[in-house]
């Protein structure tokens, strides 16, 4: 019979072996007395006043070692052993409870090098971000969020590549946005809201797993740059960009969008049609023109759509009624003109749950479905030029003066005229569109003549211009 050998196995793997099996219980390893030093100088940087009982920096004593105790005296660190000295425990995560502690990030931080997460969101840390932390290689999620941190982004940052999530929103930053930031290769969240950043945003092609993007609440001006299509999330409201925004129809994957409070121009079309989005918000802006196409046969996810206080312009879009899922709309504080469609009535409750019309030129009879008061719709048609009976609530804070409503009538009409080359397509087109559009409105010929004498003097002015 042959014996079988079986070969030893050397001491020290045993020992790592068994050491493994018994778990960091047994495992003795203390934390490096250098990052015990940062732990130490970060508490000490924070006014012991805002140190509320109970909270994380109240359970550490550094009596005891932090890695060993950390879960029960050191809350909010997390430690890992060491891969080159099993006898070291490594800080890979600092996570603060939010609570207010009132201080400054110790320049120290730096000194924490397997570092993967940094979390002091929710307190008051003041000054600006340490630059050492170009030192943290490691680092994956930043959040410093709702803080009180002050200056511009250190550019020592840049060599931090491994990260996929930030977030700076809520401090005092300032300064631009620098363009290395798109070398980030791995981000996937980028959130910078409310903070002083000024200047063009830069492109941020480059950031192919980026999926949320917010930028809301600074001083940024320009254009739209290049934006990555993995987007779900976009929110640049706030700011001072201009420009048109057609090139977001590329963001096939988008789900929110909000551009509010912005000065974009121009048109209004290809956003709507993105299959996933649910919230559009467009308000606040100076676009003109309103695209809705025909929904037949396909689904579209949108639910809200905001596009109050722009200057868009013509009809109602009636393509709005076969958006399937849509159940908030406003356009209110635009120049909409025409009838309200009568098709709208019939969404009304189910699915519209909310329709704003108010501040507009729309004019004739509001549709029957308006004034069932069965239906739970929340809703207003204020401050146009429509004929609305007494028991219908969205009219109940009343429609404009007659005055208004000519006004807008003539400024209608003369700028189509002035596109006119003939005198006899002017007279026509007064004829015509003038009785419409005054009888719409509810306002005798005779009134309109009586109330806007000016306003009918420059037809001659317009007229004239055709035979010279």
């Amino acid at each position: 019979m042959v014996k079988k050998e079986h070969k030893k196995m050397s001491l020290p793997f045993i020992t790592i072996a068994i050491l493994v099996m018994l778990g960091p219980r047994f495992i003795h390893s203390t934390t490096l007395s250098s990052e015990v030093a940062v732990l130490r100088s970060l508490k000490q940087g924070i006014d012991p006043n805002s140190i509320p009982e109970y909270s994380y920096l109240s359970t550490w004593d550094f009596s005891m070692d932090p890695c060993e105790s950390a879960g029960a005296h050191f809350l909010g660190v997390l430690c890992m052993i060491s891969d080159n000295d099993l006898l070291a425990s490594r800080i890979t995560a600092l996570d603060l409870d939010g609570v207010g502690y009132d201080g400054f990030l110790t320049e120290d931080i730096g000194t924490l090098t397997e570092l993967t997460t940094l979390n002091l969101s929710k307190n008051k840390f003041r000054g600006p971000i340490p630059d050492s932390m170009t030192n943290l290689s490691k680092l994956t999620t930043l959040k410093l969020s709702e803080n009180v941190f002050t200056g511009s982004i250190p550019t020592g940052l840049r060599k931090l590549k491994k990260l996929q999530e930030v977030d700076l929103s809520y401090n005092k930053l300032t300064g631009s946005i620098p363009s290395w930031i798109s070398s980030f290769r791995s981000m996937a969240a980028l959130r910078m809201s409310n903070n002083g950043f000024s200047g063009r945003i830069p492109s941020l092609a480059g950031l192919w797993q980026l999926y949320v993007l917010d930028l809301s609440n600074n001083e940024l001006h320009g254009s739209l740059p290049p934006l990555p299509t993995s987007l779900r999330s976009l929110s640049l409201a706030h700011n001072v960009l201009s420009g048109p925004i057609h090139l977001l129809w590329r963001l096939r994957r988008l789900r929110t969008l909000d551009l509010s409070d912005n000065r974009f121009t121009g048109s209004i079309r290809g956003v709507i049609s993105l299959p996933d989005v649910t919230a559009v918000n467009l308000s606040y802006n100076w676009f003109t023109e309103l695209e809705v196409p025909k929904f037949t046969g396909r689904a579209t996810a949108l639910e809200v759509l905001e596009l109050q206080a722009n200057r868009l312009q013509g009809r109602l879009p009636v393509n709005l009624v076969t958006v399937q899922n849509l159940t908030v709309i406003n356009l209110s504080h635009n120049q909409f003109s025409g009838p309200i469609p009568r098709v709208f009535g019939l969404r009304l409750g189910s699915p519209w749950k909310r329709l704003y019309l108010n501040h507009n030129f729309l004019a004739g009879s509001v549709p029957p479905e308006f004034a069932n008061s069965k239906l739970k719709i929340k809703g207003n048609l204020a401050y146009n030029c429509l004929k609305c009976p007494r028991n219908n609530t969205m009219c109940n804070e009343g429609q404009r003066p007659a005055s208004e409503c000519i006004g807008q009538i003539f400024l209608k009409i003369s700028r189509q005229i002035g596109a006119l080359d003939t005198c006899s397509e002017r007279a026509l087109l007064i004829s015509s569109r003038a009785s419409d559009a005054v009888g719409s409105a509810g306002i005798a010929p005779f009134l309109m003549v009586a109330m806007a004498p000016h306003a009918l003097a420059n037809f001659s002015t317009f007229l004239n211009r055709g035979s010279s």
